[in-house]
This record gives C-alpha cells, structure tokens and sequence, in this order.
C-alpha cells in the first residue's frame, strides 16, 4: 500500500468537476447502497461529486451481504459499491450491463491496539501459532475480510480453537473491540481500521494467505436514474477519487 498525501480539497474538487460528464439540465437523487469497507473513502467524495454534477446522493451502508438482501428484496437503488467483484451480479442480470467499475483492492492485514503487544505474523507458521495463542481476535463477521478469515482458520486446521476466540458484528465492530481492548488483536483488511488514533496497523498476512479484497460498483438494470447513476460510477475511478481511496487504504487496481 502507498499512502500519499492529499491535495486542497478544492483542488480535488476541481479535478473530479473535469472528469463528469457535461452538467445535466436537471439535478438527480441518486439512491446508493455502500459497502461499509469503503465508507470512510466514499464519505469524503460525497460533497466533491455533488458539488460537480449538481445531483445529490442518498447513501445507505451495510455489509455486502445486508446489501444483496436489499437488492433482492426489491428495494429501489440506482448504484450499488461492494467490496468484492460485481460481476457475477451483472451476468445475473442485476446489474447493468457494462456498468462493472472496479475502482480498488485491499489486502488482509493485523493491527493492534497502540501499544499493546505485536503479535507475529510474518510467516503462515507465526499467524497460526498468533491466532491459537491469542485470548480473543476480532474480524469484521460478515464482511468480505471476516468470510474470508473464516474459511482460512478452516483450511489452516485450526478452526476448533480459533472460531471460540473471534470476536465481530456489524460495520466498525472490529474498529471498536480493538480501540476499547477488548481483543488482543484484529485481523482485518485495512480500510475500516484508519484514522482511529488509538488503532497501530501492523501489515499484511503472509501473501501465500493473502486474500485481495476488490471494490467495484454498478448500476442497477431498474435505475431510476441511469444518466447520474454512470456519472457516479465514472467519478469513482477519476484521478481525485483513485487519490482519496489510496489514502485510505484502498490502492488503484492495474488495468
């Protein structure tokens, strides 16, 4: 991951204005159902899209699988932002075809409460001797990085004594066991964990492990607002946005 410093927001701000499309006649209400992984990027963008395109959007966060509920449920959206590939959902049929944007990837790493003792984890060995060692481990549940976790404790051979250990729950759970110390640490993917004070990010689990946890957003087939909905979609993959995500944690995807 490469941290880069931010420019001015109005700076940003004018550079995502560049990249819209030309100013439609009349503002939109984009409804957006969004990961909470990517919260803290997106939350940032929130004005800078606005304030450029003139159309407001209406955002509601959930973990993915809160989301897809939603979605089948028939609940009205326009854009939807997952942290992992959509498109499976557009060869469903749910999602627009063509409208597939991936905009980012985040690795699984650890972080501790600062100051509290590191664990080790640079190779497989050390994870697993850290995981059965450790009293409680907090993941994010349900998310893409707590699922994953799940299955490699599994593949690992020591899901009997680890699964007792974990601790999660809804979006920013594990941000809040770890800042409260209530587990000895988080094995996480790294966005929901910045810009808590309190929070050290020690680094990604061996790569043999790893596991790549993609963003990409699309377009629901039944938009009520298809023309703001691609405008959305397009700024997220604008020099200004790819800019924010990395500086928190979400690094560009190579073409």
């Amino acid at each position: 991951m490469k941290l880069v410093s931010l420019a001015s927001a109005a700076t940003l701000g004018a550079i995502a204005g560049a990249v819209l499309l030309a100013p439609v006649a009349q503002a939109a209400e984009v409804t957006v159902f969004v990961t909470g992984a990517a919260r803290r990027s997106y939350d940032t963008l929130i004005p800078r899209f606005e304030r450029a395109s003139g159309h407001k959007l209406v955002n509601h966060y959930a973990l993915p699988p809160d989301l897809i509920k939603k979605m089948e449920a028939g609940e009205p959206f326009d854009v939807i932002v997952l942290s992992y590939d959509v498109e499976g959902l557009v060869k469903q049929g749910k999602l627009a075809a063509n409208s597939r944007t991936v905009f980012g990837r985040s690795g699984i790493g650890v972080a501790v409460r600062r100051g509290a003792p590191k664990p080790d984890f640079s190779t497989v060995e050390a994870f697993k001797r850290s995981l059965l060692n450790a009293k409680t481990v907090a993941t994010s549940g349900e998310g893409s990085s707590g699922r994953y976790i799940a299955s490699l404790i599994e593949r690992l051979g020591i899901a009997e004594q680890v699964k007792p250990k974990i601790r999660s729950g809804g979006p920013g759970e594990s941000v809040r066991l770890l800042s409260r110390g209530d587990v000895d640490f988080a094995v996480s993917g790294l966005p929901p964990l910045l810009g808590t004070p309190n929070i050290e990010w020690l680094g990604y689990i061996p790569a043999e492990i790893q596991f790549w946890i993609v963003f990409s957003a699309g377009l629901n087939t039944k938009a009520r607002e298809p023309e703001a909905g691609r405008a959305l979609l397009k700024f997220l993959t604008a020099p200004a946005a790819v800019a924010v995500f990395e500086e928190n944690g979400i690094d560009p995807v190579t073409p």
